[in-house]
């Protein structure tokens, strides 16, 4: 049993990092591809990249919960499958598409099925003790943080080839992930531990109101939503950032996103683990806090290509930050709502990444336009200090440490 749940674990870190190299892949030729099929300007182009990326995420919040329920019935492992094979459909219409309109379609259709980091979390709950979680989440961070090391690399390279090349690789390495899973993956999901499922728990806004009844959740709930709403202007921005900040071309785009995810992978993986030992999860979600205030801040005022990368390992340490709020949230519901709550979250992430993208494009296309005395492509990481100040004062001022047995 020791060995199964070791391999089974291996299998969701090996899962969320192909799902990670899949998403990378295609960051760097965003901005080449938006101003290709919506002939705009970067700014345009940015606008269009948030309204695909909030598509997608709106589809997220209205089908995580029905997603994260439809495990918590039917199990881990075909809701996993299922969600790859429609990730694959996807990356395979988004290479032949030529319209942003059909890009639109395949974005809105890969939403609906885009559960695999919800249902990994709940896999890597359903495998734990309540004292592992904290540290195994930190190794799901840094299975998504390797994807991302060589996703924008690779996607770089090949956007020396064709600007739509990194799509058929990432469609390849979900089909290739699906089989892998067929063949490889049990379910966690015992069937004491199954429920029956509702529609009235698949609610969206039900199942916010049901998890935020349980003690100390509701501000949690809040806090993981408003440090998601910050943090996505990674995603939102950076490809359109580095080109109108330093110049940079797919290839330092891909370089740019690969040292992040080298950074991020170390310090989830090596770093996290040590920290909660000695600080515990609520302090040190605050001092990836404090770290997330100092980064945003800093790459609003770069202007400095090498600075920005010489700067990611300070960036990364925040990334300290979602594990440890993910543990506290954890050791607040029972064993057979772990689905529910995740499915939750990812629901919240999914809202922030509604509202991130189309506020973050749009500041960036302000400071980038004429409509502003002043030339600032980093104004939107300033807004995301500003938000995260007071993520900070609400997280610090109305949670306390969970007592550990």
């Amino acid at each position: 049993m020791f060995a199964r749940g070791n391999l089974s674990l291996l299998f969701i870190l090996f899962t969320v990092a192909l799902d990670a190299i899949g998403i990378g892949l295609i960051f760097p030729v965003m901005p080449d591809l938006m101003e290709d099929v919506t002939h705009a300007g970067l700014g345009g182009a940015a606008l269009w990249g948030g309204v695909l990326a909030a598509s997608f995420a709106v589809m997220q919040f209205l089908c995580g919960p029905l997603v994260g329920n439809l495990s918590d019935r039917f199990g881990r492992r075909p809701v996993l499958l299922v969600s790859l094979a429609v990730m694959a459909l996807d990356y395979v219409v988004m290479a032949l598409a030529h319209t942003v309109w059909l890009l639109l379609v395949a974005r809105i259709v890969a939403g609906v099925a885009a559960a695999t980091h919800a249902t990994a979390n709940a896999y890597v709950a359903d495998i734990s003790t309540p004292d592992q979680r904290a540290k195994r989440f930190g190794l799901l961070g840094a299975g998504f943080g390797i994807g991302f090391v060589a996703g924008p690399m690779l996607g770089g390279v090949l956007a020396g080839v064709d600007v739509r090349a990194p799509f058929w690789v990432a469609a390849g390495l979900a089909l290739a992930n699906l089989v892998f899973g067929w063949f490889v993956m049990p379910e966690s999901l015992s069937l004491a531990n199954r429920r029956s499922f509702t529609l009235a728990r698949a609610n969206p806004l039900a199942s916010l109101r049901a998890v935020r009844r349980l003690p100390g959740l509701q501000r949690l709930l809040l806090v993981t939503f408003l440090y998601a709403v910050t943090f996505n202007v990674w995603p939102a921005i950076w490809a359109y950032y580095g080109k109108a900040a330093f110049g940079w071309n797919a290839q330092w785009i891909g370089l740019g996103l690969a040292a992040f995810g080298v950074c991020m992978a170390l310090t989830q993986a090596l770093l996290l683990g040590p920290m909660i030992r000695r600080l515990g999860e609520r302090r040190t979600a605050a001092v990836g806090m404090g770290l997330e205030v100092v980064s945003y801040g800093f790459y609003g005022l770069a202007t400095s290509g090498f600075w920005a990368l010489l700067f990611t390992p300070v960036a990364a340490l925040g990334g300290v930050t979602g594990p440890s709020l993910q543990a506290m949230m954890s050791r607040a519901v029972p064993e057979n709502q772990q689905g529910e709550l995740q499915g939750v979250n990812s629901s919240l992430n999914a809202l922030a990444t509604i509202i991130s993208p189309l506020v973050m494009t749009w500041v960036f296309d302000l400071f980038t336009s004429d409509k502003v005395p002043f030339h600032l492509p980093g104004a939107p990481f300033l807004l995301s200090a500003t938000l995260m100040v007071a993520v900070v004062i609400l997280f610090v001022a109305g949670t306390r440490e969970t007592a550990r047995p």
